[in-house]
């Protein structure tokens, strides 16, 4: 290799990336209810959908379950960040569980627009993927009401009482391109199909992808660090191809990158989804630095200074050893 070679390998980091506000909130709350409660500490789905924050977590006393069945009578369980129905809630009350809800707000936020707009009789038209539990989540709280609208074969499939009476509400994790997509052929259905009061998708979401469409069109390569059931880390590996970067992959670990990914490969983005915790985005850029990708360079386009409160049943729970 010769000099000018290794002169043009770079790496350009993507900011912001990594955790948001709700997925630390989350992962904050489950280590702290192990602090205050000792293990186990059951959680209904996955705290966050990260395959290294979640075998942390088990490793410390933690018991994912999929259903809140699973948990014994009388048991701690913790709601996941991506929320429930209000039939999880009714079902753990049954079964005398004691429930910590580490839903995040801004997943709540949605929650209760469903139950505004189905106080006020709308039609509710919820952009999102099917499956997904905070799809699941936000439609169980009018069931009646919500209609997913996933593919753009399902826009035609809707079927409303009153065209004056249609909103649509979003999954806080998606593409904001693809579901403003989503809006413009649902809108010519439902020329007066209405707004959400304020933006649904998260502004970290939001954030995340506005980093990797600055940054893709002078990338050979995009590594995003994200687990594959990570809605949000998806997206981004979908924004950057769309953005002009010639390649992109997901991966969860630096030792997932395939070395052949790096061939006539000169820069290199690297982004996190938003519940990849910063410590597997510093070991990709050591694993990159060490085959000659050494010089990094930040693109910044926002600076987030946002705070969730934690939940008050573990307000006063002592200091966390994260997971990070």
């Amino acid at each position: 290799m010769t000099a000018s070679e290794a002169t043009t390998k770079r790496v350009l980091l993507a900011k912001p990336r990594g955790y948001c506000a709700g997925v630390d909130r989350a992962v904050i709350t489950v280590e702290k209810a192990l602090e205050k409660y000792g293990p186990p500490v059951y959680v209904r789905k996955e705290i966050v959908h990260n395959r290294h924050v979640v075998d942390t977590l088990r490793e410390r006393g933690v018991i994912f379950v999929e259903e809140t069945s699973e948990v014994p009578e009388g048991a701690l369980v913790v709601f996941s960040a991506h929320g429930v129905s209000p039939a999880v809630h009714t079902e753990a009350e049954e079964r005398n569980l004691r429930t910590i809800d580490a839903t995040c707000p801004l997943v709540t936020k949605v929650h209760k627009e469903v139950n505004r707009f189905d106080r006020e009789d709308y039609d509710i038209l919820l952009i999102g993927h099917e499956g997904h539990e905070e799809v699941e989540g936000t439609s169980g709280e009018a069931p009646d009401r919500v209609q997913l609208v996933d593919t753009a074969e399902d826009v035609d499939q809707v079927q409303v009482r009153d065209p004056e009476k249609v909103v649509w509400l979003s999954q806080t994790t998606l593409s904001v391109d693809e579901t403003m997509e989503r809006v413009d052929q649902l809108k010519e259905r439902f020329p007066n199909l209405a707004d959400p009061p304020s933006d649904d998708i998260c502004y970290a979401t939001s954030n995340r992808q506005v980093a990797v469409k600055e940054m893709a069109p002078e990338c050979d390569l995009v590594i995003v660090v994200g687990s594959k059931n990570s809605s949000n880390s998806k997206r981004l590996v979908e924004v950057a191809l769309q953005a002009g970067a010639t390649k992109a992959y997901l991966v969860d670990y630096a030792n997932e990158v395939d070395e052949s990914w790096l061939d006539g490969v000169s820069t290199v983005g690297v982004t996190s989804g938003a519940s990849v915790p910063d410590v597997l985005v510093m070991e990709l850029l050591e694993w990159l630095s060490e085959r000659g990708w050494a010089d990094v360079e930040e693109v910044t386009t926002a600076n987030e200074k946002i705070a969730f409160a934690l939940p008050r049943e573990i307000r006063d729970a002592r200091e966390r050893s994260s997971v990070r």
